[in-house]
């Protein structure tokens, strides 16, 4: 009898942290890496949320609050939803975790029996499919198209859903295609799920605020109210308010879920940081100025990337809605030879020849349940962008 448990096996190291580790290795041996591979905003916290944070602390707000969250934070969670989103949530609905992965966690670990299914679209962030494995249930990957933009399309959800579905996870803007569910098209999918009444919707918003142009982000049961009643809705402070340091994610939906979301909590950490919870107040009842100006930012270096990355040769790329990452195409390139002599056979060989021979760290779709493309985060300046995509377009240019 082996020591580790056998859900182990059923689960795979993050791809993206070990991108990040190889990386350091590359730099540690005095190489100049540019690292287009982390989801973090680049930029600070802003001051308001640090001076809030500061002021709990003078304030002794140091000691264990309420497993859910404290009041005020759960208080602001369902102003931000009514405000933002049109949901009408009770405080006794909300609930805050250790960022995003806990509540996934939690909410998985509550619902979720031995044979359940997990509908999860490709290309997905990388832990989906880990955090369904290691709560016991299996994920159903269905595959999407560049030529829908990376989107689930309703005629796939119907094929995929029977008895055992339990669940069906949507992310929206996508980590890590960046893709956005307009209005109209959650519809088309949310019609889907109103004829399947056992299936429940996890919707994560984790990028609501980082769309652009003229994009109005949508929520599930925001666009069919008929769903409220099974739909767990995700979000965080993490990347508008540039707090992913500071771990608080939440989430909102029915009664039933929320308690036993909270007794599993209840037994696994408890609340989540007391100071990282009144610095989060601040950041959804304060100033909202930050989230505007970063949006610009963002959507200019999305349009410098996608711009640079198209005039690559080999290099297909959609130009999308929001979150901060684009997902080029390689199919072109398979078969060709680096300069440095790797043959690329898969989008693994094409950013692993990418970083050895060109100092450009991305990581491989295949990681996301989709290649061969690989996902760019453009959470840096327009500087190391522009610098980034110069020697992507050299490596590609010296492909044979």
């Amino acid at each position: 009898m082996g020591f580790l448990a056998d859900a182990l096996s059923r689960v795979k190291p993050s791809a993206t942290i070990a991108v990040t580790q190889k990386a350091r290795e590359l730099r540690a041996q005095g190489r100049e890496i540019i690292s287009l591979s982390v989801g973090e905003p680049d930029f600070d916290t802003p001051d308001n949320i640090k001076a809030a944070a500061i002021e709990a602390i003078r304030r002794g707000e140091t000691k264990y609050g309420p497993v859910a969250g404290i009041l005020p934070l759960r208080e602001a969670i369902a102003r931000k939803f009514r405000r933002e989103n049109g949901l009408d949530y009770k405080v006794s609905q909300c609930i805050v975790g250790t960022g995003g992965k806990q509540i996934l966690f939690n909410a998985l670990m509550a619902s979720l029996n031995p044979g359940d299914e997990v509908i999860i679209s490709a290309p997905y962030w990388v832990s989906y499919p880990e955090i369904v494995a290691l709560c016991g249930g299996n994920a159903v990957i269905v595959g999407t198209t560049a030529e829908h933009d990376y989107k689930l399309q309703p005629e796939t959800l119907e094929k995929a859903i029977n008895s055992k579905t339990k669940w069906v996870i949507l992310n929206s803007p996508s980590n890590p295609s960046g893709a956005a569910y307009s209005h109209d098209e959650l519809k088309a999918l949310t019609d889907v799920l109103l004829r399947h009444p056992h299936v429940w919707v996890l919707t994560d918003d984790m990028y609501e605020h980082l769309v652009y142009g003229d994009f109005v982000h949508a929520t599930p049961a925001q666009v069919e109210p008929a769903l409220y009643d099974r739909t767990l809705t995700m979000n965080g402070v993490s990347k508008a308010y540039a707090m992913t340091g500071w771990r608080i994610g939440y989430a909102a939906g029915p009664e039933k879920l929320i308690r036993a979301m909270d007794m599993i909590q209840g037994q696994q950490t408890s609340g989540a940081c007391s100071i990282a919870q009144w610095a989060a107040v601040e950041a959804l009842d304060g100033p909202q100025d930050f989230i505007a100006e970063s949006r610009k930012v963002f959507e200019g270096r999305r349009d410098l990337v996608v711009s640079m990355l198209n005039q690559a040769a080999y290099l297909s790329v959609h130009r999308p809605e929001g979150a901060f990452y684009v997902y080029p195409s390689c199919a072109e390139a398979l078969g060709k030879t680096s300069e440095g002599g790797r043959t690329i056979e898969s989008d693994v060989d094409f950013v692993t020849a990418l970083l050895e021979e060109q100092g450009v760290a991305v990581v491989q779709g295949s990681a996301f349940g989709m290649g061969p493309n690989f996902r760019v985060s453009y959470a840096t300046t327009n500087e190391t962008l522009a610098k980034a995509c110069g020697k992507i377009q050299v490596f590609c240019a010296g492909l044979r």
